[in-house]
């Protein structure tokens, strides 16, 4: 499992980020303070709190398919 910080802090970011996981058969969650939920679910990520910095878990299998992942996401990634 890797870790990323990433920020969604517009509509069209979180409907893009969804877009652009669903082309992975891998498993994703956001995690923010206490709550956990999947990466895939649109109205899942709107019930975060969304001006703050988001954790994401890439829960993939091999890192060559984690690299994969992180070159699409990295719009999103903070550094």
């Amino acid at each position: 499992m890797k870790t990323v910080s990433i920020s969604l802090n517009s509509i069209d970011k979180v409907k893009s980020f969804v877009n652009d996981l669903t082309k992975f058969d891998v498993d994703f969650d956001l995690v923010s303070g206490r709550y956990v939920i999947d990466a895939k679910s649109i109205m899942g990520i709107f019930s975060l709190d969304l001006s703050k910095p988001i954790d994401l878990n890439i829960h993939a299998e091999t890192e060559s398919t984690v690299n994969e992942i992180l070159e699409i996401l990295t719009p999103y990634l903070i550094q």
